[in-house]
């Protein structure tokens, strides 16, 4: 797959793409980041990308004909059109499921806006979709788009030093949308604090019931919209909600 990354700040993506485990994704290739300069279209000696917004106001807005022909360019060089992803305080939540049908595409058009916003024109005529990180604003969409590549990148196979890893992860379907349970390592006593004697036991069926009430326990306490979803889609067993109905309700 392939992401095309329209950014005034390419510099901000080099160190990521070459560090920790995801740099796989993307030394291998199977991940392609190329990076598209909208100052690189943009006319005059100062290749100038912004201007004063109409109707007054603070702030400077991006101008809609560099974008556009810095688009026309990534599409160029594609050979196609694709989706075009803005990331935006309106745009929808990024969540697992979109992440996933993310990892599974041909990639797209990653817009990374700056100052006030980008001129609406260009939007309407050439942004598919929008996307958010949640409820607060960033100086740039730079941060944003790193976080999609590497939830995209993380979803490669052969990426992560066991295939199973990203199966473990919250919100995956595997483990029925739940946020994950806690994690242990050496050594089994720390500051005076063992670790759980379930995941000592030996004992594998003690061990997945254990995760799974934990699973469901951090679930009900730190989102129940999830545990609702769960519910609702059939994936509770009778043992789970008997495990639910159990808890303290200042537990939950």
């Amino acid at each position: 797959m392939r992401f095309d990354v329209l950014t005034l700040f390419p510099e901000l993506f080099a160190p990521f793409l070459a560090n920790g485990i995801t740099r796989r994704a993307f030394a291998s290739g199977q991940v392609d980041v190329r990076f598209w300069n909208p100052r690189d279209f943009a006319e005059g000696n100062y290749r100038r990308v912004d201007d004063r917004p109409f109707g007054g106001g603070p702030g400077m807005v991006m101008m809609a004909e560099p974008m556009a022909r810095c688009a026309e360019a990534a599409f160029a060089d594609r050979g196609a059109r694709a989706p075009v992803v803005l990331f935006s305080p309106i745009g929808e939540p990024l969540r697992h499921a979109a992440v996933s049908e993310w990892s599974a595409g041909p990639g797209a058009l990653l817009v990374c806006g700056r100052y006030e916003g980008l001129d609406q024109r260009f939007i309407d005529r050439y942004v598919t979709h929008q996307i958010s990180l949640g409820d607060f604003v960033l100086s740039g969409g730079e941060l944003a788009a790193l976080a999609l590549l590497d939830a995209v990148a993380r979803l490669q196979p052969g990426v992560l030093g066991d295939a199973d890893s990203h199966a473990q992860d919250s919100f995956n379907p595997a483990l029925d949308g739940l946020l994950d349970c806690p994690h242990y390592t050496r050594p089994e006593v720390w500051q005076g604090e063992a670790v759980p004697a379930p995941l000592m036991s030996g004992h594998h069926a003690q061990i997945e019931r254990w995760r799974r009430e934990q699973r469901l326990a951090i679930t009900a306490a730190r989102r129940p919209e999830l545990i609702d979803a769960a519910r609702a889609a059939g994936r509770l067993q009778p043992r789970d909600e008997q495990f639910l109905q159990q808890q303290p309700r200042d537990a939950l």
